[in-house]
């Protein structure tokens, strides 16, 4: 091969073009026009002409509200999704020459299909679930997800997520009460928790010992009592020997009469008759 024949080889290397066995073949950034590689254009740029034996691929940029996101041989860029408001839709993320704008509904709907074209009013996320944005952006038709361990949601809303448990640890007390998926959990001080330790077993050490206190008093007061009582008897009198009642009193006094030289038992106030056949 003389220095001609290495000379087109080498150019059409550095142009990217190789033909073997007579298939032209070119880089993945390069396109074939006219059994030529001509250069795509870059990311944000669209195709103003090919090129041809003396020029190379002449772009120019995509003009306002339109985009190119890749290396293309397009003559057009694409326009920009426009959020229509009246649809619910409202702007994400701002296009520019190489992104499309990017829409999602607005707070408290998602969308209605795939396209999210238009949006529709989310449901309350009941107790025990929070509403994630991802899942509405995702074009889900329910963004509402049970709350995961370690999470809850204590309202019924269609924007509030669910929100992790406070830990009690993080502020120095500890958990009085397990969280759920639909409560926090609820923290006490460690000096709290042992007082309610320390006074119920104060409380019944105190009520033990005030009922012994009792019981000695009582039983002491009853042995004093006995021997006080006792002393106040007469001297031989029998304590058990009854005194003289009211009624005994009122019975009147009786008089004792001899009949037929035996005394006989009378009571005052009454007449002793003794019949003449007694007198005889």
């Amino acid at each position: 091969m003389n220095q001609l024949g290495l000379l087109g080889l080498l150019c059409a290397a550095l142009l990217g073009c190789w033909e073997p066995g007579g298939a032209l073949t070119c880089f993945d950034k390069q396109y074939i026009y006219k059994d030529r590689c001509c250069n795509r254009c870059r990311p944000g740029e669209k195709l103003v002409s090919e090129c041809n034996k003396t020029e190379d691929s002449i772009c120019a940029p995509c003009e306002s509200e339109h985009y190119q996101p890749s290396w293309t041989k397009e003559k057009h860029c694409a326009p920009h999704d426009i959020c229509e408001r009246n649809a619910g839709l409202i702007v994400k993320m701002h296009g520019n020459a190489t992104h499309n704008t990017v829409c999602q509904c607005r707070a408290g709907t998602h969308c209605s299909d795939i396209t999210c074209q238009t949006c529709v009013e989310n449901q309350p996320c009941q107790l025990g679930s929070g509403f994630v944005a991802a899942k509405a952006m995702d074009r889900m038709s329910s963004p509402c997800e049970p709350c995961a361990e370690g999470t809850f949601s204590n309202v019924s809303s269609k924007t509030e997520p669910c929100h992790p448990w406070t830990s009690c640890e993080e502020k120095g007390l500890l958990v009085k009460v397990k969280g759920t998926n639909s409560s926090d959990v609820i923290c006490e001080s460690s000096r709290r928790s042992s007082l309610s330790v320390l006074i119920p077993i104060t409380a019944a050490v105190v009520t033990c010992l005030v009922g012994v206190c009792i019981y000695c008093l009582v039983h002491t007061d009853f042995r004093r009592r006995v021997p006080k009582e006792i002393e106040a008897g007469e001297p031989g009198e029998n304590p058990d020997t009854q005194q003289p009642t009211e009624q005994d009193e009122n019975v009147l006094p009786v008089q004792e009469t001899l009949l037929r030289g035996q005394p006989v038992a009378q009571e005052d106030g009454k007449e002793s008759r003794i019949s003449e056949q007694e007198m005889l």
